[in-house]
């Protein structure tokens, strides 16, 4: 990994430490803040690279409010679990009501 990569996972992780409780934001929405709106993989890479830390990774989903980084959690279920317990709510099999939760960094929490 390049100093320029580590910067970027860092800046990532920022961003990650301030989505409040029962909010989610996404992929896109971090690269976008970060000033890098098409490295959304790179957002996601980021986050598997702190899946272990006590960082909020969960409160990430992709653009449609899907769970795409369960993996990371030990089990498709996990990141769910967790997201309902913080009270976020799904407006379909495994999608956040975006409506009601998302929170685009830059905003006041």
């Amino acid at each position: 990994m390049s100093a320029r990569d580590t910067d970027f996972f860092e800046r990532v992780w920022e961003v990650v430490a301030r989505i409040p409780l029962g909010k989610v934001t996404t992929y896109g929405h971090i690269a976008a803040h970060l000033g890098s709106k098409r490295a959304a993989r790179t957002v996601g890479w980021a986050l598997r690279a702190a899946a272990s830390s006590p960082l909020p990774c969960h409160r990430v989903v992709n653009r449609y409010g899907g769970l795409s980084g369960h993996a990371a959690f030990g089990g498709p279920h996990v990141m769910e679990d967790l997201l309902r317990s913080e009270g976020v709510t799904f407006s379909g099999d495994k999608v956040v009501d975006l409506s009601r939760h998302l929170w685009e960094p830059g905003e006041e929490t």
